[in-house]
């Protein structure tokens, strides 16, 4: 396991520990505090209805963002999320309008994402493009191609609306419960394993420790960053297809911006941006409290304009606070 603690440093026991504990209880305060304010503002915000459909929002933002942890937790970004849902579901909705077996469709759409989550591993890894810049690019990329496959129009259909098994993806419930919300649980039952509990995890949070450390002690840092890329992808594309369903059509401007939300979720949920420091459970709260403050503007009759305002801010704050503990851990 390696030691990533500098020569000479000491060990501050008492104040790791709080800093410690502040940093994964922190999120769920927020959280809690949130949705007091918000229920004391707008009783409806508590009603089982509203909570459900808050779920069911929120569980593409979280989807995104689980891909997104392990990008941030190697000191990386994927900017390109959002054009991946949306080229993703343009392909999967067009297959399905043509008479593709949904199953399929849903496949070849979820490759996609794979193998364009790759090539933006390969750019980085063998490129060695920098992160924002390689994946502004693809991101510009993807979303061009999506509306010169769409030729900027919606693409829908009866084979999409007469889909009971696509139709249920996004819009479904199973024991009451809708079915977005379990793709998203299960999804992060996954990916929590995957990060906290084998090889490949720790590995990841190596190479955002100490990328050269990390290779030094043996870490195929190459190999490990075209996987997170891939995983970024698949999650973008898993979302993609929740959305389609849910939309019942395929819109050449889906996921704008998602790619804002989903950084805003880990980073909020206690993931540093200098990588090497976070866990997969913060980010879920921290899409919550996203999620939470969306839904209460919108209860709230707040304009979209202000909102937009009050997500940069808690966007800006959440970002100085990662500053100053990165900086107290120096």
């Amino acid at each position: 396991m390696l030691n990533t603690k500098k020569p000479g440093q000491k060990q501050q026991v008492g104040s790791f520990s709080l800093n410690g504990l502040f940093s994964k209880l922190g999120p769920v305060v927020a959280l809690i505090l949130l949705v007091i304010v918000v229920s004391i503002m707008s009783p409806s915000f508590l009603q089982p209805s509203n909570l459900l459909n808050l779920l069911r929002q929120v569980s593409i933002n979280a989807l995104i963002a689980f891909g997104m942890t392990f990008v941030i937790l190697t000191a990386g970004i994927d900017l390109s999320v959002g054009s991946i849902l949306a080229l993703t579901g343009a392909i999967t909705a067009e297959l399905i309008v043509n008479g593709t077996p949904v199953w399929l469709a849903i496949i070849v759409g979820i490759l996609l994402g794979v193998i364009l989550g790759v090539f933006n591993g390969l750019l980085i890894a063998y490129g060695k493009a920098a992160p924002f810049i390689a994946t502004l690019a693809t991101m510009i990329i993807y979303r061009g191609a999506t509306y010169v496959f769409t030729n900027g129009n919606p693409i829908a259909g009866a084979n999409m609306n007469n889909s009971f098994f696509f139709q249920f993806m996004g819009r479904g419930y199973l024991v009451g419960i809708p079915f977005p919300v379990i793709i998203m649980v299960i999804a992060f039952v996954i990916l929590y394993v995957f990060l906290h509990k084998t090889a490949f995890g720790r590995q990841t949070y190596a190479l955002g420790g100490n990328e050269r450390a990390a290779f030094v002690a043996g870490v195929k840092t190459k190999k490990v960053t075209i996987l997170i890329y891939l995983i970024s992808g698949f999650m973008a594309a898993l979302a993609g297809m929740i959305l389609t369903s849910r939309l019942s059509s395929a819109q050449p401007d889906a996921g704008t911006a998602y790619e804002m939300d989903a950084i805003a979720a880990v980073v909020l949920g206690g993931t540093s941006l200098a990588g090497g420091k976070g866990r997969l459970f913060g980010t879920l709260i921290g899409a919550l409290i996203i999620g939470a403050l969306n839904n209460g503007m919108n209860l709230l009759g707040i304009s979209s304009f202000y909102q937009q305002i009050v997500k940069g801010i808690v966007i800006l704050i959440a970002v100085l606070m990662d500053r100053r503990s990165n900086n107290k851990a120096a």
